[in-house]
């Protein structure tokens, strides 16, 4: 039996048990697939990160659910940046590059007031139609079709990780919200195992452009992501493909999301045009929880 160090970092939050919480192992290589996925199981949660070496990059982090292996998470991604960073592992760098499954991505470190803030390049934004039923999709995530926005389309989305991005018309649905994602392969024809984003253009807070939830697909052995950065960064290409097009670019968005959750969380979306095609990255920050030990 290995008795395995996991690192418990809150992400998109300076204050513990508000953000997003994320496993990290430092020492990923030391760790078979099959023992990785088992570590992720016994954490719990939404996803724990492996730092590995890498001959693609500056180092290589691979991202396990409960359930399975994902490409890409955002929230993960700020966390095991933050533990390296502050474990002095990383050195002086300020920019990086990590080695994903999807795709090899650009790390940017700032500290400004003592707080350490990281900036993740995202893989580029596609989007393909959802065909399906919007009756069956609002009622999904607990909701009838009147809570969907009327102008706006519902999308697939990936900046790394596909999501169904749902506009909904105001806050007032997200409280009500109960997610049946067993449901989701079947309302989900064209993507069974894509998660659910709703989202709309009110916020809690004022200095936020919008507010989210997002539901997990239930392959991943999860029910709801608490603050997503993947998702956070898909927004940001919906909102200048789709909202406004003629938005004076660059822009950057702060996305809210985890209040339904009791938790405070804030992504800050970057979105620039870089030769005709928009270009995404994240910014967010993450504080470290405590020590957990499982074992395998």
């Amino acid at each position: 039996m290995k008795i395995v160090t996991v690192h418990h970092y809150d992400a998109f939050s300076t204050i513990p048990n508000m953000g997003n919480p994320a496993g990290v192992v430092v020492e990923g290589d030391q760790y078979s697939e099959i023992e990785m996925q088992a570590i992720a199981k016994q954490v719990g949660f939404n996803e724990t990160a492996f730092a590995q070496k890498s001959d693609k990059a500056d180092l290589r982090i691979r991202y396990f659910t409960p359930g399975h292996e994902m490409d890409l998470c955002g929230h993960a991604t700020m966390a095991t940046i933050y533990a390296l960073k502050t474990k002095g592992l990383l050195e002086d760098k300020s920019r990086l590059t990590i080695e994903t499954k999807a795709g090899i991505l650009q790390i940017e470190i700032k500290e400004q007031k003592g707080k350490i803030y990281i900036t993740m390049q995202h893989a580029t934004p596609q989007f393909k139609a959802f065909n399906g039923s919007k009756t069956k999709l609002a009622q999904s995530i607990g909701l009838t079709e009147e809570a969907i926005h009327p102008e706006l389309p519902i999308v697939y989305g990936s900046t790394g990780i596909w999501t169904l991005i749902v506009p909904i018309k105001n806050l007032s649905y997200f409280e009500k919200m109960t997610p049946q994602t067993a449901h989701f392969p079947d309302v989900l024809d064209e993507m069974p195992k894509a998660s659910v984003h709703p989202f709309c253009l009110e916020a809690f807070d004022k200095n936020a452009d919008m507010h989210a939830r997002h539901f997990s697909s239930p392959y991943s052995g999860t029910i709801e992501d608490i603050i997503t950065g993947t998702a956070s960064g898909v927004m940001g290409a919906y909102f200048a493909e789709y909202i406004d097009r003629a938005v004076q670019l660059p822009k950057t968005l702060t996305v809210e999301q985890g209040q339904e959750l009791e938790k405070d969380g804030r992504v800050h979306v970057h979105v620039k045009n870089v030769e005709g095609k928009l270009n995404i990255s994240i910014t967010g920050t993450a504080v470290h929880v405590k020590e957990l030990k499982v074992h395998i």
